[in-house]
């Protein structure tokens, strides 16, 4: 078996755009329950691949948005290039909603990307295994749970760093309370997403003031490193692209199918 060797908890994973490239732009990422930042090397190569510089941070669910800001910014440091956006994946993604509330930032957050957004209201839990003590069970429920991708979920598997069975556990409670930044926001969701309810990710979507959803059909919790993660990532690129040109993102190219157009 391959594993990741440990490493200390205020690592920062980044990758920088092409040389003779200019950054178009700042990611920080922060990961759910269970991961950290290694886990979005995928992710991270193939925006940095369109220009963006990005940031996956070790942060963990229960780190405050004040820890978390004090985080993101050592990791951007003093002048990341702008728009500097927050992407949060499960508990990452309500630490993203927290941390852009913060008043006194040292940097200015132009939007979010909130994928799988965690549950902030208790549901069903998800099956995992038979027995108690069948890990093997465990293991199998939490992977089809988190992403449906066969490179990904060796990757995890193979992982000594990634924590097994954290997505089954409560959500923090200082991530409960709901928060509203007036930020451009892309919300994505997957539609088959048996930790978090698509419905959830609506409400969310509709009570931002400046969002945009984006639905993974038949996409599970991890959307950033589920199946659909080229489509996945091309989206935020497209969404990115918008921001840099308008903060209300209007958009640039209109695809039109007959006589019903599709924005981009």
């Amino acid at each position: 078996m391959t594993t990741a060797p440990t490493v200390p908890a205020t690592t920062v994973r980044s990758w920088q755009p092409p040389t003779g490239i200019l950054p178009r732009g700042t990611l920080v990422v922060l990961p759910g329950r269970g991961e950290h930042g290694g886990t979005y090397e995928r992710f991270g190569r193939r925006l940095a691949a369109d220009g963006y510089v990005v940031h996956a941070l070790d942060t963990a669910p229960e780190h405050t948005a004040r820890e978390v800001l004090t985080k993101a910014a050592a990791a951007a440091g003093e002048h990341p290039a702008p728009p500097l956006v927050l992407v949060g994946s499960d508990t990452g993604a309500l630490q993203a909603l927290h941390t852009a509330t913060v008043t006194d930032a040292p940097f200015t957050t132009a939007g979010l990307i909130l994928a799988g957004t965690a549950p902030t209201a208790d549901g069903p839990a998800p099956a995992t295994g038979s027995a108690a003590d069948d890990h093997d069970s465990d293991w199998e429920a939490e992977l089809a749970a988190r992403t449906a991708c066969p490179t990904h979920r060796k990757k995890i598997t193979d992982d000594r760093e990634f924590v097994r069975g954290r997505l089954f556990g409560p959500v923090p409670a200082h991530l409960l309370p709901d928060t509203r930044p007036d930020l451009p926001a892309l919300v994505l969701h997957g539609e088959a997403d048996p930790i978090s309810p698509l419905e959830q990710a609506r409400g969310l979507a509709e009570q931002l003031p400046h969002a945009t959803l984006g639905v993974l059909h038949e996409g599970v919790h991890d959307v950033l490193n589920d199946a659909t993660h080229r489509t996945t990532a091309a989206t935020i690129v497209l969404w990115l692209e918008r921001l840099r040109a308008d903060r209300e993102t209007i958009p640039i190219l209109t695809l039109e199918t007959g006589a019903h157009p599709a924005h981009s």
